[in-house]
């Protein structure tokens, strides 16, 4: 640790792996690739040849059992990411979990325990959190728009999301020997689309308007598109609109409003893959005049693990989402859920059981 840089251990080798946290491994400042774990074995040596992983793990217990490894990136599918980030806390080791950090509440709270418990850093992938533009929003909203009025965020997947993923993320590999979770997850679409996508718009909309107390949520299944509206009750008495819909025929939709009483902020945000920053314009009332911060480095993956290793390193306050925010984004996307099915507003507080 005296060099500064963290040793991080990746478990899973399939596509987040691939298109995301091998490369940020590779180029973050204060962290290194030190091993990959991976059942397949064709897949995990191929990756630590392609990326320079120094050692390979079959067994995930293994790989927590080295002592030169800090920290473990949990990039696996969602139903393993709870079991995993305990198997991780319980060997004293840090955590960066992908998103959804879990599928249900009671997961969430086991987990929010062993995290307490372990005194080690937590982190969960919301890598939104580590766009330059979302970022100057959150500047802005804390130190210049005084009250916030109002919140709308969306985020739309479009039909033509894979011709243009398969054109800038590198050529994903795949193995037959791949772990596979027990069911398939995309075999119920709603909840796979809520997992997936809904988890980024209820963290990006908790990220800049804060606690959600109760949603009411009205979801159209039509022409194969998923269409979730969300009304918003904050705490601090902001209202809220979310839109999730999956899939539009137009391109990537996703960007977000917001009205305060010294400005307002209109941002745009691209798929992620382009690793381009949120096009925001902040407009001050106090000059009128609309500002706009360039955000040359996009790389939300590499921000995000050099965030969480300064958070190691040199006890930085954590940047990113910590257990409390991933459960928190569950119980709004589980209470989404509840409204859905009983057609009436659902507070978090009183919500339990998986999305």
């Amino acid at each position: 640790m005296g060099d500064k840089r963290i040793r991080v251990g990746v478990l899973g080798a399939g596509q987040i792996a691939q298109a995301a946290h091998f490369e940020s491994c590779t180029k973050a400042a204060n962290a290194e690739l030190f091993a990959i774990c991976d059942v397949a074995d064709d897949l995990r040596e191929r990756m630590a040849i392609t990326h320079g992983a120094k050692k390979t793990y079959a067994r995930y217990e293994d790989m927590l059992a080295d002592p030169e490894i800090d920290a473990v990136i949990i990039a696996t599918a969602d139903a393993f990411h709870v079991p995993a980030s305990m198997q991780a806390l319980q060997a004293g080791k840090h955590v960066l979990c992908e998103k959804p950090v879990a599928a249900s509440i009671e997961e969430c709270l086991q987990l929010e325990e062993a995290v307490g418990a372990s005194g080690k850093v937590f982190q969960v992938g919301h890598m939104k959190r580590f766009d330059a533009g979302l970022q100057a929003a959150k500047a802005f909203i804390a130190d210049e728009m005084g009250e916030m009025v109002a919140l709308k965020a969306w985020y739309c997947d479009s039909t033509h999301r894979y011709p243009m993923t398969d054109a800038v993320q590198p050529l994903i590999v795949a193995s037959a020997s791949a772990r596979k979770p027990p069911s398939n997850p995309k075999a119920d679409l709603r909840r796979y689309y809520m997992l997936a996508h809904g988890s980024h718009l209820v963290d990006t909309a908790r990220y800049f308007a804060g606690e959600i107390v109760a949603v009411d949520a009205r979801l159209l299944e039509r022409a194969g598109i998923w269409c979730w509206f969300v009304d918003i009750e904050f705490a601090n008495g902001v209202l809220g609109h979310l839109d999730l819909t999956v899939q539009v025929r137009m391109d990537w939709h996703e960007g977000f409003q917001i009205y305060g009483a010294n400005g307002s902020i209109v941002g745009k945000t691209y798929n992620p893959w382009y690793y381009k920053s949120s096009e925001v314009d902040i407009f001050r009332e106090a000059d009128g005049a609309t500002h706009r911060v360039l955000g040359a480095d996009g790389h939300f993956y590499r921000r995000q693990l050099e965030g969480f290793a300064r958070t190691i390193l040199d006890g930085a306050p954590m940047e990113g989402a910590d257990i409390a925010d991933g459960l928190a984004t569950v119980r709004g996307m589980v209470a989404i859920a509840r409204s859905v099915e009983s057609g009436r507003a659902v507070t978090l507080a009183e919500v339990s059981g998986s999305v």
